[in-house]
């Protein structure tokens, strides 16, 4: 683990931006985001994808990323835009069975797992409303996630019920996975001065031991304000949204929007289990879909997003969809 930890420091220490050589950012602001996923916010039970943590930062492309300088023109399928951002981040999932009280767990209920990555990314804005977003994401799966500490740890504080079975948690295991995704906004429609909608539809792929799926989905927004971004930030698998916003010298602006996302899934490590040994497994189910509701409102620099989500059955002996809800703050300096 350690010198899987190395080579990631390694890898991604170069991608570390040089200020001293980017004079223009007051033209297109870094951005900072902080989200926060959790079932707290849903059905209120920790069960199936518990809790999601991300912190990431977009730099606008003046900001020179040295290895990576001019990496996107050489990308076949990537088409850099007028706007090309690059992303560092790090976060951790954690997921859990339906009764977390058992020792020794449902065999048929999802496995108790942890997911934690950084990634590296890169986004292409075009004038046409299209947005590509090319993610690769690198971690550990297993105990070496820390999941188990940060649940235990957290229920302790809030002196909730203990979760007792991550002796049974999936081995560990490096986790890789390339994320694709595309969208195009289409030109707001103005009602009034005041008040605008538009519609995105986004297709993506994701290929890699820790998830591997096709998806194709749409988002209908209503509000003030809405070229400032693409939508709030999620955490994967989910409908995308944009990890970075433009106030454009806005005092304030505001939306709300809904959206849903179909997948063709043909891995999800946390379902299928561990790729290389014998572990904790259920039946994954093919098809899964996504529906959210949320609201987004920006204050000059700051961006609070809140979305609900209602998610499908994603094994066979799952008895009820899944309902959590998402918390997004983002910050343009």
């Amino acid at each position: 683990m350690k010198r899987l930890l190395l080579l990631g420091v390694v890898f991604l220490l170069p991608l570390v931006p040089d200020f001293a050589a980017a004079p223009a950012l007051a033209a297109e602001r870094a951005v900072v985001n902080a989200q926060s996923e959790n079932d707290l916010f849903g059905n209120g039970d920790d069960r199936h994808y518990t809790n999601g943590l991300k912190f990431s930062i977009f730099y606008p492309a003046d900001v020179q990323l040295r290895p990576v300088s001019g990496a996107a023109a050489r990308i076949p399928f990537f088409e850099p835009g007028t706007n090309l951002r690059f992303s560092l981040g790090i976060g951790q999932n954690i997921y859990t069975p339906d009764d977390i009280t058992r020792k020794f767990p449902d065999p048929r209920d999802r496995p108790y797992a942890g997911w934690l990555y950084g990634s590296v990314g890169m986004t292409s804005e075009h004038e046409d409303g299209l947005l590509e977003i090319l993610e690769l994401d690198l971690g550990i799966v297993g105990p070496e996630s820390f999941a188990e500490d940060v649940q235990t740890t957290w229920h302790e504080w809030i002196d909730t019920t203990r979760p007792e079975g991550w002796a049974h948690q999936l081995k560990n295991e490096p986790g890789i996975v390339l994320f694709y995704e595309r969208k195009r906004r289409a030109k707001p429609h103005n009602f009034t001065s005041w008040l605008q909608a538009d519609f995105t539809p986004h297709s993506g792929l994701a290929l890699g031991n820790v998830f591997t799926y096709a998806a194709v989905g749409a988002t209908v927004r209503i509000g003030d304000g809405l070229p400032t971004d693409f939508g709030p930030p999620r955490i994967r698998p989910s409908l995308p949204g944009s990890g970075f916003f433009d106030p454009k010298g806005r005092t304030y602006s505001w939306y709300i929007f809904a959206g849903v996302e179909g997948r063709a899934v043909a891995r999800n490590i946390f379902l299928d289990g561990n790729t290389f040994t014998d572990s904790a497994s259920v039946d994954r189910k093919v098809l899964v879909g996504d529906a959210q509701l949320g609201i987004v409102v920006t204050i000059r620099q700051v961006r609070l997003a809140y979305t609900q989500i209602f998610r499908t059955r994603e094994f066979d002996n799952q008895r009820e969809a899944d309902n959590f809800g998402a918390l997004s703050l983002s910050y343009a300096f």
